[in-house]
């Protein structure tokens, strides 16, 4: 099957590391759904990428799982298939134990962790049915703890060990499924606005590259879990 009857469906894709990624895959030919849980944010990006492809934007809200499941629908319903997800969606709530509220902790498991689980439940029979490939945006604060990142490191550590115990269960289904785990993106995350100080960082489109490449991996061969991080972050 070519890449331009191919589709894939990335949540969290208005902007950030979902905005790169779907870049890249429609430069590859693949068809696009990106989500945001602003509506209008997610047309806005879309209408941002058409020149690169076939592309729409749809809310959706990856802590509520009957949102994600309307949302795949729609995909379904206007291309027949899916072949990749990209559970990119996430937020960051950071401060110390003795700081950090119940409802910050509940948002952030929710969105990183919950989301992740919604949105892998919502798409596993159309990818079991296209042998597609599964890829989740963890982080390197999965697998490495600091201070004041109590509900980020859970919600990523969860999603990391989450992700390696999906690969296992699926792919004898014949799905792929991997993680990337990035160190310093330049993105707008936690409120953080690109700049040209940010030019050490990695960059979206060097996220949309590693995914490209993971979908071009000879099927044999499973890349199951990716650290990324700058070559050269600036000397503390």
């Amino acid at each position: 099957m070519s890449k331009e009857n191919k589709t894939a469906f990335i949540t969290g894709g208005s902007k950030g590391i979902g905005y790169g990624v779907a870049r890249a895959l429609l430069q590859m030919g693949y068809k696009v759904a990106v989500t945001s849980r602003s509506l209008s944010s997610a047309e806005k990006a879309a209408e941002k990428l058409s020149s690169f492809g076939d592309i729409i934007g749809l809310e959706a809200d990856v802590r509520d799982f009957e949102s994600q499941k309307k949302a795949v629908q729609k995909v379904l319903d206007k291309w027949g298939q899916l072949d990749v997800l990209i559970a990119n969606a996430g937020i960051g709530n950071f401060g110390s134990v003795e700081e950090l509220t119940v409802e910050e902790w509940k948002d952030t498991i929710d969105t990183n962790l919950n989301g992740v689980f919604y949105s892998i439940k919502a798409c596993v029979e159309a990818l079991k049915k296209s042998e597609g490939y599964i890829i989740t945006i963890s982080s390197l604060a999965g697998t490495n703890f600091f201070a004041g990142g109590a509900a980020y490191n859970a919600s990523k550590f969860g999603v990391t060990g989450f992700t390696q115990a999906v690969m296992l269960d699926l792919r004898d289904k014949g799905v792929k499924v991997s993680t990337i785990m990035p160190g310093s993106v330049a993105t707008y995350f936690n409120d953080h606005e690109p700049s040209e100080e940010d030019a050490w960082k990695i960059q979206i489109e060097d996220i949309g590259e590693l995914v490209g490449d993971l979908l071009k991996m000879n099927p044999r061969t499973l890349p199951s879990k990716i650290e990324v991080r700058p070559s050269r972050p600036p000397q503390k």
